[in-house]
């Protein structure tokens, strides 16, 4: 069932070349056509030899004059076969790869379009694999598949009735002898499958290790797992070689088996063909030429299923990848916009939180009944231990993950009753994991307003005080820099992306641990940038450092997901409550 739901998808895909694939399937049948009358042409001019040698005949200029026609019209044709596979090709060629460029373009489409709970629950190096390794491995079976499977099927078929019509005792020996070669191709062909799945996640697996290590190639190094890491990508590669070794052995045992069974089927025919024309009666003797062209007609029947046998051990193995792919693609998206009613615009920054319930795990409650008023230009600091729900209510507020319970509300709308981008354009957002992209300097600090003037870029660079390091690069501000930063430090990666907010300027701002990767001078005079920027603007502060956050109008004190303290940083510490221990444990001698 796994796999007739992953062809019929495969098939739709195919389905939107439909002005492509007819003219495919004519070429197809031309070529067959072509190629099942040649050998009736030869075979017409070996009877004419054989009349003249054994029919008492002489070799005079008509009969030779016969001969030079057939023979040449047989050459023409012959030609003309190649053309028209040479045209089948390419249109082929042209669907197969048209198709794994929508099937490539919609996994990516849909990636972008995956709540972050797929993305942070599944590994990254996996679902590149399904993206470029089964992609690729899809057109390349869909490439056989349509070069020689319909060519193959329309040989059969054509070659069958071409055998009925020239002698029914041969073509009824085929027919018998026919279904040991389908046998044997299905039994084989139906173990390969689990095997080429089963390979295609070992893919992933190993892919997902390799870029897990790379990606963090500093902190393997700094903690000597290089040892361990070998012992992994080994165990991976181990496993992969295994299961490749039985996918493959059970796979190549299809084309000898049907190369064995198919020559028994030429062996029968020449057998029963000589004797009919040895010792046949008037009603089934055939000519030497009759039985030239049930010859051919035995070898061009067979040929399919040796190309065809190719076919199935590599169209397994893309059908596999294609279910992989299909996975991916058909994978839950986030909840959609289709309920969103209102339209924010310029937002004023006005929050309220009333009663919200969240959880990653629905056994694990991490944030229960929350509630918070926040009015327009105020700054709110949340502090609290490691693991009390900070992030995630940041994450709420950006809408990366809907509210179990509960509604947070924007200038009094519902945010979902909102677009995510009518939300977010609302927001800026630094947080401590710095995010750059493979592109120029320029092009980093202007990704949320790409039509900015370098004048405003520029501006916005000195505000973050990232102006200075940036003049003293090869380039300046069109300086390339690789992924996630290249070469850069994460303190100047960090005020690149201060810069990008700096520029864009929306109504509320989200600061998570932004200047944690930056030395104490230069953060201090971020920390003014950011006040003034912050100036009648909603803010949210996600800070460890308490001495970050004393100038804030509301600091929230969380614990286990809960509101446990809020106030301002003088009236907090009178209090003495969890916000005291708190700060006195960082600022303690």
């Amino acid at each position: 069932m796994k796999k007739k739901s992953t062809l019929s998808k495969v098939i739709s895909y195919i389905g939107r070349y439909k002005y492509l694939l007819p003219v495919s399937i004519i070429l197809a049948i031309i070529t067959v056509g072509l190629t099942l009358y040649v050998p009736i042409l030869i075979g017409d001019a070996i009877t004419v030899i054989e009349g003249m040698i054994f029919g008492g005949g002489e070799a005079n200029s008509d009969s030779i004059a016969r001969i030079v026609s057939l023979l040449g019209m047989a050459t023409v044709l012959i030609l003309a076969t190649s053309l028209a596979q040479w045209l089948m090709s390419m249109i082929n060629n042209r669907i197969a790869y048209h198709v794994s460029h929508d099937v490539r373009r919609d996994a990516f489409g849909k990636i972008e379009r995956l709540p972050l709970s797929y993305l942070d629950t599944t590994r990254h190096g996996d679902i590149l694999s399904r993206t470029v390794n089964d992609t690729e491995q899809l057109s390349e079976g869909l490439l056989l598949g349509f070069t020689q499977l319909f060519t193959g099927l329309l040989t059969i078929i054509g070659t069958m009735v071409l055998l009925f019509v020239l002698s029914w005792q041969v073509a009824l020996v085929v027919v018998i002898l026919t279904p040991l070669s389908l046998f044997a191709a299905r039994f084989i062909s139906g173990r390969t499958f689990n095997l080429f799945k089963a390979q295609s996640e070992a893919k992933g697996a190993q892919t997902a290790i390799i870029d897990e290590m790379i990606g963090n190639s500093k902190l393997v190094k700094a903690f000597s797992y290089e040892g361990r890491a070998n012992a992994r990508f080994d165990e991976a590669n181990e496993r992969l070689a295994g299961i490749s070794l039985k996918a493959i052995f059970f796979s190549s045992l299809v084309n000898p088996v049907t190369r064995f069974v198919n020559s028994v089927v030429y062996a029968a025919v020449a057998l029963v063909g000589a004797l009919l024309a040895v010792t046949g009666s008037a009603g089934t003797a055939i000519t030497v030429g009759t039985l030239s062209v049930l010859l051919a007609y035995a070898n061009q029947y067979t040929k399919p299923f040796n190309e065809i046998s190719g076919v199935i051990t590599e169209f397994q193995n893309s059908l596999a990848s294609a279910g992989r792919v299909f996975d991916l693609i058909e994978a839950e998206e986030e909840t959609g916009d289709g309920a969103a009613t209102d339209v924010l615009g310029e937002a004023m920054g006005e929050v309220s939180i009333d009663n919200v319930s969240f959880s990653y795990v629905p056994e694990r409650p991490l944030i229960q009944g929350l509630s918070l008023e926040v009015r327009d230009g105020q700054r709110i600091a949340i502090v609290g231990p490691t693991g009390c729900g900070k992030t995630t209510l940041i994450n709420l507020l950006m809408r990366f993950y809907d509210v179990k319970g509960g509604e947070i509300r924007v200038d009094g709308k519902p945010v979902l009753t909102l677009t995510r981008h009518d939300l977010r354009r609302n927001i800026g957002m630094v947080l401590q994991d710095t995010w750059l992209k493979s592109g120029t300097v320029r092009e980093n600090i202007a990704m949320g307003r790409p039509d900015a003037t370098d004048e405003e870029i520029i501006k916005a660079a000195k505000a973050s005080h990232a102006h200075s390091f940036i003049k003293r690069l090869p380039d300046g501000y069109d300086t390339y820099i690789g992924e996630d930063g290249g070469s850069l430090s994460q303190g100047q990666k960090q005020l690149l992306s201060i810069a990008r907010v700096m520029l864009t300027l929306p109504p509320m701002l989200i600061l998570d641990e932004a200047t944690s990767s930056i030395d104490t001078r230069t953060e201090m005079k971020i920390q003014s940038a950011f006040s003034e920027m912050m100036q009648g603007r909603t803010s949210f502060i996600v800070a460890h450092r308490l001495s970050t956050v004393r100038e804030a109008d509301v600091i929230l004190v969380m614990r286990d997901g809960n509101i446990v303290e809020q106030g301002s940083h003088t009236e907090l510490l009178e209090r003495r409550g969890f916000y005291y221990e708190l700060y006195n444990s960082q600022f303690a001698h």
